[in-house]
This record gives structure tokens, C-alpha cells and sequence, in this order.
């Protein structure tokens, strides 16, 4: 029996806000996170975007505050303040004090981000090709045995069925284990390459000749 996924979707125009696994056309805000860093890096720009909403109100009311007190029509006389010590004071703390609460939560979430797994559960290697990607489950090799590897190349875009992402589908996808600590050992084959998952939160960039690594713990 299967349950069906009920789906909250308001759409005005050409904005679409929805809780989605993949992109959806004119959506606003992020996909949903499943990892525990990218649901940081979520909270996070939330985190900031509440700032930016004080700093603008402030400003803003300052602004016209000041257009209205100064305008020569509606106000032949202006006050007569030109400068105060106390809101002087309060200008120059408040900048100081609204990084020091964004920096902290981002220090935490980007060293968590450079945190690799000593002892993962599951180690794939990502081989990138100009063209396609190769991946190889090494965990799982015996002395007798290769290793199991296979290429993923992109499909085309004439050829997506119903339902895949157009040049983000590929004909042979990577299966992890959910609620298991996974490594990804990134290398290039040819050419610069990145291997990027963005619901993870997770980009790690290569040049060829050397290997870059990053842990992910799917929810």
C-alpha cells in the first residue's frame, strides 16, 4: 500500500514555495537538507537574514527620519541636532556587536564542515572524467576480487523520461546507506573537476594529480 506524499505548494506567478527534494522552476529558498550540515548552513542564512532585516528596519527609519526633518517644505525649520554623544555611541557599538553573533554559529558550522569521519562506514571514490564520472566502492573488495566499480554518465537532453532532471539524471546512480557515516575520496582523471551534491551541502574541488576528501552522514 502505498502512502501518498502530500506536497504544500504556494505559488504566486512565478514563485514557487515548496518542500522539495530536487529544484523546482522560480523556487525560493533551498532544497531540503539531508545532511546535518546543510541543514546548518540553512539555519544559518536564516540566522543572518534576521539581521539584515534589523539592520534595514533601523536604517531605513533613520532614513526617512532624516528626509523628513531636514525637508524644506514640510519642515522650513529643522532641528537644530547635529551630533549626540549617546546615539554616537550606540552606532558604533551595534555594528561591532551583530558580527560577533554571526560569526560564531558560522566558525561552529565551518570547521564541522572540514570535520572528516576517522572510522566511516563506507568509503566511495569518485573518479571524474571530463564527460562522466566514474565511482568505486573499495570497502567492499576481497584479495580475489576487483572492485566494484562503474561509470555514470549524464543524460542527454532529448532523453530524460517523465520526471528526471534535465542534465542532472544520470543512467547509473550511487546508492549510500542512510543514517551511516560515508567518506568521499574525490580525484580527477583529466581535467579540473568538482563533485557537488548541493541537498547535502557538500562541494569538494580537485586538480588532477592529487585527491580531496569530505565526510557526509545522510539523514
Amino acid at each position: 500500500m502505498e502512502i501518498p506524499m502530500i506536497v504544500i505548494e504556494l505559488e504566486w506567478r512565478f514563485l514557487t514555495i515548496a518542500p522539495c527534494d530536487a529544484a523546482e522552476p522560480w523556487q525560493l529558498g533551498s532544497q531540503d537538507a539531508a545532511t546535518p550540515i546543510m541543514q546548518g548552513i540553512i539555519d544559518l542564512h536564516h540566522d543572518i537574514f534576521f539581521f539584515l532585516i534589523l539592520i534595514l528596519v533601523f536604517v531605513s527609519r533613520m532614513l526617512v527620519r532624516a528626509l523628513w526633518h531636514f525637508h524644506e517644505k514640510t519642515n522650513p525649520i529643522p532641528l537644530r541636532i547635529v551630533h549626540g554623544t549617546t546615539i554616537e555611541i550606540i552606532r558604533t557599538i551595534f555594528p561591532s556587536i551583530i558580527p560577533m553573533f554571526i560569526a560564531i554559529p558560522s566558525f561552529a558550522l565551518l570547521y564541522s564542515m572540514d570535520e572528516v569521519v576517522v572510522d566511516p562506514a563506507i568509503t566511495i571514490k569518485a573518479i571524474g572524467h571530463q564527460w562522466y564520472r566514474t565511482y568505486e566502492y573499495s570497502d567492499y573488495n576481497s584479495s580475489d576480487e576487483q572492485s566494484l566499480t562503474f561509470d555514470s554518465y549524464t543524460i542527454l537532453e532529448d532523453d530524460p523520461e517523465l520526471g528526471q532532471s534535465c542534465l542532472l539524471e544520470v543512467d547509473d546512480r550511487v546508492v549510500v546507506q542512510a543514517k551511516t557515516h560515508l567518506r568521499m575520496i574525490v580525484t580527477p582523471a583529466d581535467v579540473l573537476h568538482s563533485w557537488d551534491v548541493p541537498s547535502s551541502g557538500v562541494k569538494c574541488d580537485t586538480v588532477p594529480g592529487r585527491s580531496n576528501h569530505t565526510s557526509i552522514l545522510v539523514q
